[in-house]
């Protein structure tokens, strides 16, 4: 009878183990199932490269809003990575027990905040920012750069996402990077330090190999959030179905196109297949990322052994 417990447990905790696989695969299996119609109807080039979305026409494509997406992805992280990086050797390798403790729980009040709120935030205050300070200081300053060079005077914009975006990812990277910088052993920093290395070059040549694969897997788990995003990124993005070639730009991207117009989609033929066919490129896209990390994960893992 024990053995027959031991075996039963054995087998159901290997069957708990496989369902979070299972529900991805019904998740893929799923959405493929509801976008076949779609795809047979029009070649998936159409609808990936496809600048033109008029879903009274039948016409999907889905090139802007995977680009708006990328865009404010992409901006997001590269404000974020930097400061998140550098706040989390901060606290780790220099701020006393005081700040850590203070700290700490602040990171935990900001993850815990609803989008919303981060969203009405960057209405009242992001959106007048970019408006009024920050396109018109980028455009006299860099203006010559396509890349800070706008029509757009509204302040809802690519870069009004990324800076929303940036500071929700912040407690999620700040967070992980910290604990991740303090499983390095102490015994790593003291003998360093005993050689007569400076503390940043501790933290350079000893602590950041050690600990890069973990940074790796911070920067990712904020990248996922930052993709992934709706309510906030809707609120200041300004969801105009264009290819933004600036910063300054109205975008439109994945997950708002879902949450603005899944309620009409009974109306026009083919809307909720292609409603559902930008939630699948939405979950193939971030599934496509985490493998990439995965494997520079590995690669990193063995360069610091």
């Amino acid at each position: 009878m024990r053995r027959w417990k031991d075996r039963f447990a054995g087998r159901l905790f290997f069957i708990t183990t496989l369902l979070p696989i299972g529900l991805l695969v019904a998740m893929i299996v799923g959405l493929a199932i509801r976008v076949q119609p779609l795809a047979a109807s029009q070649p998936i080039g159409d609808l990936l490269f496809g600048q033109i979305w008029l879903p009274s026409e039948g016409r999907f494509g889905f090139w802007p809003f995977i680009m708006s997406t990328l865009w404010v992805t992409v901006v997001a992280m590269i404000i974020a990575v930097p400061a998140c990086l550098l706040s989390a050797l901060y606290l780790s390798e220099y701020a006393g027990l005081r700040l850590r403790a203070l700290m700490k729980p602040l990171l935990d009040i900001l993850a815990a905040i609803p989008s919303v709120v981060y969203g009405v935030w960057g209405l009242l205050v992001i959106v007048p920012f970019t408006a009024n300070v920050a396109a018109p200081l980028a455009q006299k300053l860099l203006g010559f750069i396509p890349l800070f060079r706008s029509n757009n005077t509204t302040g809802y914009s690519v870069f009004s996402a990324g800076l929303v975006l940036a500071v929700m990812v912040t407690p999620v990277i700040v967070a992980v990077t910290y604990e991740v910088l303090q499983t390095v052993p102490q015994g790593l920093r003291e003998a360093s330090l005993a050689m007569g290395a400076t503390m940043w070059q501790t933290i350079k040549f000893t602590l950041w190999p050690k600990a890069l694969p973990g940074i790796i897997a911070a920067i990712v788990l904020g990248f996922s959030r930052a993709f992934g995003e709706t309510i906030a990124v809707m609120m200041v993005v300004g969801n105009v179905t264009q290819t933004p070639t600036s910063i300054f730009d109205p975008a439109y991207p994945l997950p708002a196109l879902i949450a603005n117009n899944y309620g009409e989609m009974m109306s026009i033929p083919m809307y909720d297949s292609a409603l559902l066919g930008a939630a699948l490129i939405l979950l193939l896209v971030v599934l496509g990322f985490n493998l990439i990390a995965m494997l520079a994960l590995r690669q990193a893992v063995r360069r610091a052994v």
